[in-house]
């Protein structure tokens, strides 16, 4: 099937446009925009730039994707924002290109919902699967990991990470990276333990969840520096999800590790809302 245009739409001609397209009242789409097959775009969709969706977009009304970066060194340099297949852009989301900071690129994986009013800024590299809820936002060069959900009203501080399967809580600023598999609240974050509710709906087994509880345990005990216990862990063989949150605080990164409130961790490396 050829694209369904809506007459009112305004689609520059140099733009590529996949079959099977639904693009519906007052949208406009610029001279270097490719739309994947099979995607849909409500009415009042503003998408320019260099700006790729993969297939079966769906882009919910007032979106805007594509627009240049909010950043006073940005001048006009051709960046890029790609967005990956199957995403799900609800209403009122801004999305950014990058900027020559960043590598030029901001990019968006497959299978995500991004909420009402959800901001992400220029050279966030985001992963697969994952959620922001209404209102979260992300400002730039943030990394979000695999499965990662961001809860409403949420602000991510530029240049942290966010581990695979990491939570935020609503009304969380993050300031510091957060591991994987970590559970973050507050009105400015600290790490309340592991994700387990996120572990549970992706199968993860018993045996891995006690095995990330140990090492979490064994890495925030208060006794020692994390550091220092990173080396002796990283000598032990603890299975893949352990090996990425090792290969995660290993690594280095512009932003320090979010860590718990010593009167807020619990000896078991659990939390209340996830148990």
């Amino acid at each position: 099937m050829t694209a369904q245009i809506h007459p009112t739409a305004i689609i520059d001609p140099n733009a590529t446009i996949g079959t099977n397209v639904s693009i519906s009242a007052y949208c406009t789409i610029g001279a270097d925009v490719v739309l994947g097959d099979g995607c849909t775009l409500a009415s009042h969709v503003v998408i320019t730039g260099h700006t790729t969706l993969g297939q079966e977009c769906k882009v919910f009304p007032f979106a805007s994707l594509g627009q240049p970066p909010q950043d006073l060194k940005y001048c006009g340099e051709q960046s890029r924002l790609e967005i990956g297949s199957r995403v799900n852009i609800r209403e009122y989301v801004t999305i950014n290109t990058g900027t020559e900071g960043g590598g030029l690129l901001t990019k968006i994986g497959d299978d995500c919902l991004l909420m009402v009013g959800v901001h992400i800024a220029h050279d966030c590299l985001v992963g697969n699967r994952v959620v922001m809820a209404n209102n979260a936002t992300l400002a730039g060069h943030v990394t979000v990991g695999d499965h990662a959900v961001i809860g409403g009203l949420a602000a991510v501080h530029q240049f942290v990470r966010i581990g695979t399967h990491a939570m935020i809580g609503g009304l969380t600023g993050v300031e510091h990276d957060v591991i994987p598999y970590g559970l973050v609240m507050g009105e400015r974050g600290y790490l309340q333990g592991l994700n387990l509710v996120g572990l549970k709906r992706h199968n993860y087994s018993r045996d891995e969840m006690n095995a990330l509880r140990t090492v979490y345990n064994k890495l925030f005990d208060g006794h020692g520096t994390v550091q220092q216990k990173l080396e002796h862990l990283q000598a032990l063989s603890q299975g893949p999800a352990v090996s990425q949150l090792l290969s995660f605080i290993s690594t280095e990164s512009p932003r320090s590790l979010c860590m718990p409130r010593i009167n807020n961790s619990r000896s078991d490396g659990s939390n209340a809302a996830a148990a």
